[in-house]
C-alpha cells in the first residue's frame, strides 16, 4: 500500500521543539518512503484551544519547509463522523452509560500504567446513555499485541491495564482514542509517526480498528524532548515556541535529537532532500538506549 502519513498537532499554543521534532520525523518518514504527508489539526476539545493557534502552526510548518499534500483537516468539522462510528460501537453491546466523576473513580480505582484504572462502577447499572453522561466502551483482558517500529513487541491487556474507557465525554465531547482512529481510517493513514507519550493509548486505539473494522496501521513512537525536571515538554505548560529565525539550525538540532546525520545547508530548500535520503529511523534506537 502507498505510504500516507500525518501529522496532528492540537491548537492549544504554538508549536515549541519537541513539536518540530515529532513532525520532522513524521515528514522524513513519509518523504523517505516516497509517500504523501498530511495535516491534521486535533481541535476536538474547544475548552482547550487557544485562538489563532491552528494558523499560526501551520504557518511554522511552511516556515520550516514543511509542505503538506490535501487540505488540511479539523476534527471540529468531522464530529458526524465520530457519531457514525459511535453508532456503529452501540451495535456491538459493549458501549454503557457512566456518571463516575474523576474524583470518586481515584477514591476506589487503583493506579495504573496511565493514570487510574477504571473499576468498572457502572458496567452492569443501566445508565442512561443521554448527552449529559459519559460514555465508555467495555474492554476485555486479551493481549493486545503490535510492533512499534522503534520500542519493538508492546504487548497490553487493556482491562486490567486501563479498564472501560471514555468514547465520549460528560460534556458530550468526543474522546481523543475514538476520534483518531476514525481520522486515521477515514484518511487512508498507514504510518503513524508521534511521541512516546501516545505509546500505551495506542492499544486502546487498535482495539477500536478491530471493533470498527478498520486496517491497522503501522506504528513508531519517538522519545520525548523534556524538560529539566524531566516532564513533557508540552503546548500546555506554556513551553517557548520555536525560534523560526534560523530553521535549518533548528531543524539540525532536532535531527541531532533523533540521531540523524547533520545536514550542511543555507535554506530550507537545500536541507529536505538531504535529510530525505539519510533517515535512517533505526538510528532512534541507539539514542534512545543512551538516555
Amino acid at each position: 500500500m502507498h505510504y500516507r502519513g500525518r501529522f496532528a498537532p492540537s491548537p492549544t499554543g504554538p508549536l515549541h521543539f519537541g513539536s518540530v521534532v515529532a513532525a520532522l520525523a513524521s515528514y522524513l518518514d513519509a518523504r523517505h518512503h516516497q509517500g504523501e504527508w498530511l495535516v491534521r489539526i486535533d481541535d476536538l476539545d474547544t475548552l482547550r484551544e487557544r485562538p489563532g493557534c491552528a494558523a499560526q502552526i501551520l504557518t511554522t510548518l511552511e516556515h520550516f519547509g514543511m509542505h503538506w499534500d490535501q487540505d488540511v483537516v479539523y476534527q471540529s468539522q468531522r464530529l458526524h463522523l465520530y457519531q457514525q462510528a459511535l453508532e456503529e460501537l452501540r451495535n456491538t453491546g459493549l458501549i454503557y452509560g457512566c456518571n463516575c466523576s474523576r474524583k470518586q473513580i481515584a477514591k476506589i480505582a487503583t493506579a495504573g500504567i496511565e493514570g487510574f484504572i477504571y473499576p468498572g462502577s457502572c458496567r452492569d447499572r443501566n445508565i442512561s446513555q443521554a448527552e449529559s453522561h459519559s460514555l465508555r466502551l467495555r474492554t476485555n483482558n486479551l493481549d493486545t499485541r503490535f510492533d512499534d517500529r522503534i520500542h519493538g513487541a508492546i504487548t497490553q491487556r487493556i482491562e486490567s491495564n486501563i479498564g472501560d474507557f471514555l468514547i465520549r465525554r460528560g460534556d458530550g465531547i468526543f474522546a481523543y482514542q475514538l476520534a483518531v482512529a476514525v481520522d486515521d481510517h477515514e484518511q487512508g493513514v498507514t504510518d503513524i509517526v508521534r511521541g512516546e507519550d501516545l505509546l500505551l493509548s495506542t492499544p486502546r486505539q487498535i482495539y477500536l480498528q478491530q471493533l470498527l473494522k478498520m486496517p491497522r496501521p503501522a506504528y513508531a513512537h519517538l522519545p520525548l524532548v523534556t524538560n529539566a525536571d524531566g516532564s513533557k515538554l508540552s503546548k500546555s505548560s506554556d513551553a517557548w515556541p520555536v525560534d523560526t529565525k534560523e530553521p535549518v539550525t533548528t531543524l539540525n538540532h532536532a535531527l541531532r535529537f533523533l540521531g540523524q546525520q547533520q545536514v550542511r545547508a543555507d535554506s530550507v530548500e537545500e536541507f529536505w532532500p538531504r535529510a530525505i535520503r539519510q533517515w535512517d529511523i533505526d538510528a532512534i534506537k541507539g539514542v534512545m538506549n543512551h538516555r
